[in-house]
């Protein structure tokens, strides 16, 4: 093999993220926005957009424990103090690459879906209860989680930008192709 062939095939992007990590990314991330923007405002949309949140955290589980590689939670939760020492390494500026989520990136996909699976399932409990006391709570802890989960989404866009920088590669780009440099 030829130094130039050898190059070429160091530099060629590899698969990382299969179809149903990205089709279920992108769809949380849509049916997530539509239901914050509609709200109040339009309830049957708001509702449809909160049921479809409930599913695709449900298939993500689903996914995340019978897919394949990288979509496996087994491949990307660590425990605590990995993630911590990673954070460590970012403060300090020499945070390792990972072809997958690094372990904050990991930790924090489970908070995500934690918070959206949350959010959905008070939303469900505020619309059928029958008590207007637990509708009353159910309401405040939904629109509480609702914008906890914003605040999360936010961070983990901030998040991908700021990778994205630091090891010169386009993240959002990845979730969309799903292929990164090796």
């Amino acid at each position: 093999m030829t130094d130039a062939a050898y190059d070429d095939d160091a530099t060629r992007p590899v698969p990382v993220w299969d179809l149903a990590v990205r089709a279920l990314h992108w769809g949380l991330a849509g049916a997530f926005t539509l239901a914050y923007l509609t709200g109040e405002e339009i309830w049957t949309i708001h509702e449809v957009a909160g049921f479809a949140v409930a599913a695709i955290v449900g298939l993500r589980l689903i996914w995340g424990a019978v897919g394949g590689g990288r979509a496996l939670f087994s491949d990307f939760v660590r425990g605590p103090a990995t993630s911590l020492a990673y954070l460590g390494d970012l403060v300090r500026g020499r945070p390792r690459r990972y072809l997958g989520h690094n372990p904050a990136g990991g930790f924090f996909a489970v908070v995500l879906l934690l918070l959206t699976a949350a959010t959905a399932v008070s939303g469900w409990v505020q619309a059928y209860q029958t008590s207007s006391l637990l509708g009353a709570l159910m309401h405040e802890a939904h629109e509480a989680l609702a914008n906890i989960t914003l605040g999360a989404v936010i961070l983990h866009i901030g998040a991908a930008v700021l990778m994205s920088l630091i090891h010169r590669e386009n993240l959002p780009r990845s979730m969309v192709t799903g292929r990164k440099r090796p």
